[in-house]
């Protein structure tokens, strides 16, 4: 069978970017073509798959996500796929993976003229064709939390929302020379044994909180600061940030790095995952930092944030979002006799929970549209 997937942008090291390999891949691995449609792509390219570049028109973000999703349909138009799958919101689809929040409730409190633009409206036309109750598209959702917000904005049918587990990678779990791992990683970031290692992973520093996470640091009291150091990691523009941090004068104790492949060193390494983000659909790196043991600190707005809770691996914060009380757990988090608790915690949580089938999940039930639509 014939597969398009289809997607505004390819990186490596995204959430979301990672997820769509995957679930290409295994897909590929049963046989099937797989043609990706992308108006960018960074990186190198598979060899089991077809890349088509779409040039879109447009300088804003929202005029080149109105012209790619109108590109992507006169290109599958010449091409009868057995099934369309979009990892970004636009008409025509037969399949969404729902990785982005709901738009529609993000701008309810946003002023009249914001929801008047014409960024606004396209947005919101986008999610719209997919989630309207005319839409015929099979939407594969992460969050629970975000299928009822959906659902109370589009009236969404319920068996249209097909709820997936979690999907993180193995090469997460905490391997036995994680010992040998922190210490290396330690000694070439020049952090000590006796210092403490704040962690935070993730592309789009905004909207993760990661200015938060800096007034954090800051905060801690003096004799505490003088010991930690905040390693962020994640694809942007570090820029503002490092300004930021030399306002609040710790810069010295803030490391900035690129996305990068050898993650689970930094999770072995750290005192605590720093997640506080302002949204959040799902926040795979929390199942991330679980599956090393590493306790995580975030808000209860990221999707995943639940299992944090139900597995008692950390601490997460309740709405609305005080920075006060960020300061303070993170300064009790890093030298609470607790850490080996919620350690411990995280691994009987990660033993019993399913936690890593959704690439498998998403490719069975892609095949099984593609297959009756055949």
């Amino acid at each position: 069978m014939d597969l398009a997937f289809c997607l505004i942008k390819y990186f490596p090291f995204g959430g979301l970017q990672r997820d769509f390999l995957r679930i290409a891949e295994l897909c590929h691995g049963k046989g099937h073509q797989i043609d990706v449609y992308t108006p960018e792509w960074l990186g190198d390219v598979p060899a089991w798959l077809q890349l088509n570049l779409l040039k879109v028109d447009g300088f804003t973000n929202h005029a080149r996500r109105l012209s790619f999703s109108r590109k992507l349909a006169q290109a599958v138009a010449l091409k009868k796929y057995d099934a369309v799958v979009g990892f970004s919101k636009m008409p025509g689809l037969d399949l969404y993976y729902a990785a982005d929040s709901c738009f529609a409730a993000k701008i309810e409190k946003r002023n009249f003229c914001y929801r008047h633009s014409a960024r606004c409206r396209t947005y919101l036309d986008l999610e719209r064709a997919v989630f309207e109750r005319k839409s015929p598209t099979l939407i594969l959702m992460l969050s629970e939390n975000e299928k009822h917000l959906y659902q109370k904005y589009f009236q969404t049918q319920e068996e249209r929302l097909l709820l997936l587990p979690p999907g993180i990678s193995r090469d997460r779990l905490r391997p036995p020379d994680a010992a040998r791992l922190r210490e290396e990683l330690r000694a070439e970031l020049g952090i000590g044994e006796a210092d403490y290692m704040v962690l935070m992973v993730g592309s789009g520093f905004k909207t993760k909180g990661a200015d938060r996470a800096l007034r954090a640091l800051a905060a801690l009291p003096e004799a505490l600061r003088a010991k930690s150091f905040l390693v962020v990691i994640g694809k942007d523009n570090f820029a503002p940030f490092r300004q930021m941090a030399k306002r609040l004068r710790v810069s010295e104790k803030v490391l900035f790095f690129d996305g990068r492949s050898d993650i689970i060193r930094f999770l072995v390494a750290a005192e605590v995952l720093i997640h506080p983000a302002y949204k959040e659909n799902t926040g795979t790196v929390l199942l991330e930092a679980m599956a090393a043991q590493l306790p995580v600190l975030t808000t209860e707005v990221c999707g995943y944030s639940g299992h944090i809770k139900n597995a008692n691996a950390g601490v997460v914060l309740s709405s609305p979002f005080r920075q006060t009380e960020l300061n303070d757990v993170l300064a009790d988090m890093l030298v609470s006799a607790y850490r080996k608790n919620w350690m411990t915690n995280a691994a009987d949580y990660v033993r019993r929970v399913d936690l890593f089938s959704m690439p498998e999940k998403a490719a069975e039930v892609i095949i099984n549209v593609a297959e009756a639509r055949g």
